[in-house]
């Protein structure tokens, strides 16, 4: 059993905890970091979750193997930095960094540290997405020609304006650091490197000095194209489509997808429920443990950053935008 202590337990913290607190035999948490305690005594009292104010007080604790980080994006560097210092292991939620320079520098202290690294990609564990990639792998789309996909709601269309997650510094270019990034992953996932972004980026009607719908067109390394579109302000949507020369296939959820043939017609597929956040959380023990690599390879939590980063650049800019390679 993995003891790990999770930093930050606003919406997504408590995500975490509700999906692997009592529910995972390999991993649990020992200790929370929160500077609003008062915010969340119910998960203190209902998950046996000792919490304390200061991040130092779990790097300090030999019995915290691995820290969990849900924080605001730009303390994950200095985060992961000092956890490595201190011999933990890192699982940090995305962005993983909004700065490639930052993406290296927390890369290169877990390695030098020894430390397993996990990222909060957590829909590259959904059946669907699953399904997809081994299907892009065996051949059955043929060559990937486009990649398109939308990811919008409004879960944080009302923070408030003093939240870190309404900061322009915090959430660049709309919607990218906490829905598109998650576009972003999966292209990488399953079509590859990102040559080139294009960006536009407009505020409708939230007032926020970083937009609140953005659409970003991409150029693969591979010659595929794709874009992604995020808006702030709506109903839910998760909507992936890949369209290769021997066929298309789509998901609207993390269970189904709908599959066409050239010359047939759309049949659905769907699959079995899994906890995605507890999924990859034990991937990240396997990782720790030496069982496997974490699903997420270095380079692409690398390039994922580079992607972000260009993003942003794009959607101040104007100007299309080279991708750094990994």
């Amino acid at each position: 059993m993995i003891d790990a202590a999770i930093v930050g337990l606003g919406w997504w913290g408590r995500v975490h905890v509700e999906s692997v607190q009592g529910k995972s035999e390999r991993i649990r948490y020992i200790r929370g970091v929160t500077k609003e305690p008062e915010l969340v005594r119910d998960l203190e009292a209902d998950y046996d979750l000792p919490l304390t104010t200061e991040y130092e007080d779990v790097l300090r604790d030999p019995a915290v193997q691995a820290v969990v980080l849900a924080t605001p994006h730009s303390l994950h560097t200095s985060q992961i930095v000092a956890a490595t210092e201190m011999g933990k292991h890192v699982f940090c939620e995305k962005p993983f960094a909004l700065r490639r320079t930052d993406a290296e520098r927390s890369i290169k202290a877990c390695n030098d540290a020894g430390v397993a690294l996990g990222i909060g990609q957590n829909r590259r564990f959904w059946p669907a997405i699953v399904e997809i990639g081994r299907m892009i792998r065996d051949g059955e789309l043929g060559t990937i020609m486009h990649v398109e996909g939308n990811y919008s709601h409004d879960i944080l269309a009302d923070v408030p304006a003093d939240s870190w997650r309404s900061s322009a510094d915090e959430t660049p270019a709309g919607g990218m650091t906490g829905m598109g990034i998650h576009l972003t992953d999966a292209y990488l996932h399953l079509v590859g490197p990102v040559d080139t972004v294009h960006a536009l980026c407009v505020d409708r009607i939230l007032g926020r000095a970083s937009g609140d719908t953005i659409s970003v067109l991409l150029k693969f390394e591979n010659g595929a194209t794709g874009y992604i579109a995020t808006t702030l302000k709506t109903a839910f949507l998760w909507h992936l489509r890949v369209l290769g020369s021997e066929g298309w296939v789509e998901s609207y959820d993390e269970n189904e997808l709908t599959f066409c043939r050239v010359g047939g017609k759309p049949e659905k597929r769907s699959f079995t429920p899994v906890d995605s956040v507890l999924t990859e959380m034990e991937a990240f023990v396997d990782a720790i443990e030496g069982v496997a690599p974490y699903p997420v390879p270095q380079a692409q939590i690398l390039q994922n950053v580079s992607v972000l980063e260009a993003v942003f650049e794009a959607a101040k800019t104007g100007a299309t935008v080279k991708v750094k390679s990994a």
